[in-house]
């Protein structure tokens, strides 16, 4: 009986260095773009269909999701970007969901037994409807969007060019330049639209830009770690880990604000070093879990197993050689890379 042989597709050469960062800025600009078309035709949108509160937040933030992640889905494959079968997905978000609360309850838990944080005025039935509403504008607006232009399309074109470690402070070098450009496309948005322009810089009004630009960078390097601890869509790790970080956040820091159903007092000004404090816990716990990773299976992780994926076959077939193959070829983004 003659053995079949399949051919394993030669790898394509690394893009060149140009090639690279022009992708990876090409994401940040995506991101940047999306954002200014949020927050500068969101609320003229919102205006003209009558739509007022958590109606007209929602409608801002899908106008980002909107803009951002089809255009990065034309540039490269969506497995390639770091998404996945459900299954996985669901594994991975809930594994980003799970690290980074755990991670925020130890140590902000801590600092409420140190006495640097009060938690005031509980009321569960507010809490629990800040934490649905808060999950959809954040997701929309931020944690998907910006989880798809930055640690998935600039991440990995420039990890296939440059390696983890460069690609990581690539893409948090790029991740500081959104914001700023951001503001520049929501201004001249109003100025189209005849409304008042707002405000233009690095970081929000009202906040240190310097204090700012640190916890992005320690943000952005906790969400690459978030996304290379995880085998099976990768990407969804980070975006769990994002929405999580947000949430935690506005709780922590602006509860009272933002009607969250429970307020926390600061009784020092150390208090706010909690909030990095706890992002590198989290990034130091994604990367523990990457080293057990590596002892495995490539592709599988002991932070999300997969070992019941029903996508996973026993016996390999000429059909799942076909299939396998088929799936390397369509892997590839625009550039011809083949899936990282």
């Amino acid at each position: 009986m003659t053995e079949l042989h399949i051919r394993q597709p030669t790898p394509l050469p690394a893009p060149t260095a140009a090639g690279a960062m022009g992708r990876a800025l090409a994401g940040g600009l995506i991101m940047a773009v999306a954002l200014g078309v949020g927050n500068g035709l969101g609320p003229v949108l919102a205006d003209a269909t009558g739509a007022s509160g958590l109606a007209a937040r929602l409608v801002a933030a899908a106008l980002v999701t909107v803009v951002a992640v089809p255009f990065v889905l034309r540039l490269s494959h969506s497995r390639t970007v770091g998404f996945g079968s459900p299954g996985a997905s669901l594994r991975a978000f809930l594994t980003g969901v799970g690290v980074t609360a755990a991670a925020a309850a130890l140590v902000l838990g801590a600092g409420t037994a140190v006495g640097l944080l009060v938690w005031q005025r509980l009321d569960l039935v507010t809490l629990v409807g800040f934490l649905v509403t808060n999950a959809a504008v954040a997701f929309l607006l931020e944690a998907l969007p910006e989880e798809t232009t930055l640690r998935g399309y600039t991440w990995t074109s420039l990890r296939r060019r440059f390696g983890p470690a460069l690609a990581a402070l690539g893409t948090t070098a790029v991740f500081l330049l959104v914001p700023g450009t951001s503001t520049l496309v929501t201004v001249g948005i109003a100025r189209l639209a005849g409304d008042e322009p707002g405000h233009i810089g690095i970081a929000p009004e009202g906040q240190h830009p310097v204090d700012y630009l640190i916890l992005l960078t320690v943000f952005s390097l906790t969400l690459i770690a978030a996304r290379a601890a995880v085998g099976h869509a990768p990407l969804w790790a980070a975006i769990g880990t994002h929405l999580t970080v947000l949430t935690v956040n506005r709780i922590m820091l602006q509860g009272e604000d933002r009607g969250a159903g429970v307020t926390v007092e600061q009784t020092s000004g150390i208090a706010v070093l909690l909030v990095p404090l706890y992002l590198v816990v989290v990034a130091i716990a994604f990367l523990a879990c990457r080293r057990v990773t590596r002892r495995h299976t490539p592709g599988e992780s002991m932070c999300s197993p997969t070992a019941n994926d029903s996508s996973a076959t026993n016996a390999p077939t000429l059909g799942s050689a076909r299939d396998a193959l088929s799936r390397w070829r369509s892997a590839g983004d625009g550039s011809g890379e083949p899936p990282l």
